[in-house]
C-alpha cells in the first residue's frame, strides 16, 4: 500500500486501541493511594523528563536534519513541560526540586523506546503513537482537574502541553509519510506501534492494580 494508505490504517488502529486507555470503573485498584492532581503531576514529571531524553538519544543517533530537526523541536517542548508542570507544583505547595522523578529508574516504555535502532520504528513509536497516547491521557487529565477545581493546572493542560504534543503527532504523521513506504518499513512501523500501546495499556493496568493511579497525564 501507500505510505499514505498506511498512515491512514496504522492511524485507525491506533485510536481502536486508545479506547482502552479510558479509566474503566470496573477497575478496582487493590491499594488505594491518594489520587489528587499534586500526585498526579510528580507522575507526569517522570513522563515528561523520560520524553525529553528518549528524544536527544535519538537526536544524536540520526543523520537526517528533518528527522534533527523534529526530534530538536520536541526535546525543547517536553524540558518546557517540565519546568512549566514544576512551577505548578510550586503553586500547589510542593518543592519539585527535592523530587526525583527518575529515583526508581526509567520505566519499560523508555527501555523499549530506546532499543528501537530504525527511523521509521522511532517516528511510529515515539512522536506518532506515543504522543497520541499522550493527547488522549492529557484529555482525562483536564477533566480531573476540571472536576477537582484546579483551573490552574487544567488550563496548563490545555493550552499549553495538549497542542504541543499533538503538534508532535503531526510531526510523526509527515515523518511517517515519508519513511514508511515499502512492506518492510511498514511492518517495522506497525510493530513499533502496537508494541507502544501494549506497553501503555500494561502501565496504566499496573499503575491501577498497585497505586490506584488513574488519569495520570501523558508526554
Amino acid at each position: 500500500m501507500t505510505a499514505e494508505e498506511f498512515v491512514r490504517q496504522l492511524d485507525a488502529q491506533n485510536h481502536a486501541l486508545l479506547s482502552r486507555l479510558s479509566p474503566d470503573d470496573t477497575l478496582k485498584p487493590e491499594v488505594e493511594g491518594d489520587l489528587n492532581v499534586l500526585n498526579l503531576l510528580k507522575v507526569a514529571l517522570k513522563n515528561e523528563i523520560e520524553a525529553t531524553e528518549i528524544a536527544a538519544r535519538w537526536l544524536v543517533t540520526t543523520d537526517d536534519v528533518d528527522v534533527k530537526l523534529a526530534l530538536a523541536r520536541q526535546v525543547g517542548d517536553e524540558a518546557k513541560h517540565y519546568r512549566l508542570i514544576a512551577e505548578r507544583l510550586r503553586g500547589l505547595g510542593f518543592d519539585p526540586v527535592a523530587f526525583n522523578p527518575l529515583a526508581k529508574g526509567y520505566g519499560p516504555l523508555f527501555h523499549y523506546l530506546d532499543t528501537l535502532q530504525a527511523t521509521v520504528e522511532r517516528v511510529a513509536a515515539g512522536q506518532f503513537t506515543r504522543e497520541a497516547i499522550a493527547v488522549v491521557k492529557n484529555r482525562q487529565f483536564i477533566e480531573f482537574c476540571q472536576h477537582a477545581g484546579d483551573r490552574d493546572t487544567a488550563a496548563l493542560y490545555r493550552d499549553v502541553i495538549e497542542p504541543d504534543e499533538r503538534y508532535h503527532h503531526e510531526l510523526g504523521r509527515k515523518l511517517l509519510l515519508r519513511f514508511a513506504t515499502s512492506p518492510e518499513t511498514q511492518a517495522a512501523a506497525a510493530r513499533a506501534a502496537r508494541r507502544t500501546l501494549e506497553l501503555a495499556e500494561e502501565l496504566q493496568r499496573a499503575a491501577l492494580a498497585t497505586a490506584g493511579i488513574h488519569h495520570a497525564p501523558g508526554c
